[in-house]
């Protein structure tokens, strides 16, 4: 199985207060998903993260076609980071930390990714081509939406 890394880092100006609110409400990751991904959340999720939470949705990350993906918040630490893990899904492996890290004038916040993809054989050629490509394409929909959101 190849293993790979997208990482990507926003400074925010905005309090770590204010940012961790935002990020660790479950609901909000449909504002800060591209609107053609049909991103919908079919299970009830609470107001903040925290660890054990189990959150099922389809979205179209691909072509249009709906996939169905459950994660689960397996660490939370509040005000500094959480993790969200595939159960179910696209990917053979996913594993994302969510860390915010408060700076002069804001908070450093940092994606790191971790990821398989469930063809082994051409994964690396697929992931090139394709989902590399598009998980690029998402986080920077993420980086203007922050700055839509919070600011420059």
């Amino acid at each position: 199985m190849k293993l790979f890394r997208f990482e990507t880092e926003q400074t925010i100006p905005a309090p770590l207060e204010e940012v961790w609110d935002f990020f660790s409400s479950p609901v909000n990751l449909k504002v800060i998903t591209p609107p053609y991904m049909g991103f919908d959340i079919l299970t009830p999720v609470p107001d903040r993260m925290e660890p054990g939470i189990i959150i099922a949705y389809t979205v179209r990350p691909l072509w249009g076609i709906p996939m169905f993906w459950v994660t689960e918040i397996t660490h939370v630490e509040p005000l500094r980071f959480f993790v969200d893990e595939q159960r179910f899904g696209p990917y053979r492996f996913w594993h994302h930390r969510h860390t915010f890290t408060p700076v002069e004038g804001g908070v450093h916040m940092t994606d790191l990714v971790y990821y398989a993809l469930p063809v082994p054989l051409i994964d690396s050629v697929i992931n090139r081509l394709v989902v590399r490509p598009r998980i690029e394409e998402i986080f920077a929909f993420r980086r203007q939406k922050i700055i839509e959101l919070f600011g420059k």
